[in-house]
């Protein structure tokens, strides 16, 4: 009786798997099919499509209602800068964190690669103070709007992937950076930096000459312009501690964090259950 109960269990967990594999399979055919014309797009054309996006949120479109040409897009920058080229089956993997699941994925399978779709897509939403100001500007008609920082107020609501260590942090946003930075997105990275955390913050930039081989094409930033980032990559250690600097602050204007809206966790299991159970205190001297 418990074998048949357990094949049962199994079967309807499985056949509901293909299913939804299934379901994801037909979008995959929609952004094959968007390959040949992004293949055609110049290199400012292609970065264009994420203002085209950000217009298109603006006029009362869904993230998901992008999904399909987003990911079409992060597919073909990442052929042009990095030589990879997105599988079918990373695709389904980036549809999948889209929808907040979990997405197992072995080493080498491209988790880290897997992770730009959704990332990127999600970092296209805007933030609605800096849509606030847009239409104090520039009027109602997003047509007419620049998408640009205004008065410091970052034009999207930034998005966070959460690391177990540096080293994942650092290496990714090194190793992915040049897919965001050829869409226009800008992306940051948080180290750890016990004695003064303002020197653990970078902004990928191609550009820059950086006089340590280990920083290669990261700028040193203030942590608050880390957090300002499109995309910030950082371990839950440092983001947590921010989070409790953030609260131990005397002035609001002090603090680096903003509004949280969406993250991708590697290595979930590790993050959320083994290192759940160690607290993070922020100590000092007591008042007399």
């Amino acid at each position: 009786m418990a074998k048949k109960l357990k094949g049962l269990v199994g079967k309807l967990i499985g056949d509901a798997n293909a299913r939804e594999i299934g379901r994801l399979q037909k979008v995959v055919e929609r952004i094959n099919a968007l390959e040949p014309g992004y293949e055609a797009l110049s290199d400012e054309a292609l970065r264009a499509k994420t203002v085209e996006f950000r217009r298109r949120l603006a006029r009362g479109e869904r993230v998901d209602d992008l999904l399909v040409e987003a990911f079409a897009a992060v597919r073909e920058a990442g052929k042009r800068t990095i030589s990879l080229r997105h599988y079918d089956v990373q695709l389904i993997g980036g549809m999948i964190l889209h929808q907040g699941k979990i997405a197992e994925m072995k080493t080498g399978e491209g988790k880290t690669l897997v992770a730009t779709l959704p990332l990127y897509l999600n970092g296209l939403t805007l933030n609605p103070e800096w849509e606030e100001l847009a239409r104090q500007r520039w009027g109602d008609d997003p047509d007419r709007w620049g998408f640009e920082p205004i008065d410091s107020v970052p034009v999207g609501r930034g998005v966070h992937l959460v690391t177990p260590n540096d080293y994942l942090s650092k290496f990714g946003v090194q190793w992915m950076g040049p897919i965001y930075h050829a869409l226009g997105l800008s992306v940051g990275v948080i180290q750890s930096a016990a004695a003064d955390p303002e020197k653990g913050s970078f902004l990928f930039d191609p550009d820059y000459p950086s006089p340590d081989d280990r920083y290669l094409n990261l700028r040193p930033i203030p942590r608050r312009r880390a957090y300002e980032a499109d995309v910030t990559y950082g371990t839950n250690n440092e983001f947590g501690f921010d989070y409790l600097r953030d609260n131990l602050v005397r002035d609001l204007s002090e603090q680096v964090q903003r509004e949280l809206f969406y993250a991708i966790v590697d290595e979930v299991d590790n993050i959320l259950i083994d290192e759940a159970r160690t607290p993070l205190i922020i100590s000092g001297p007591a008042e007399e």
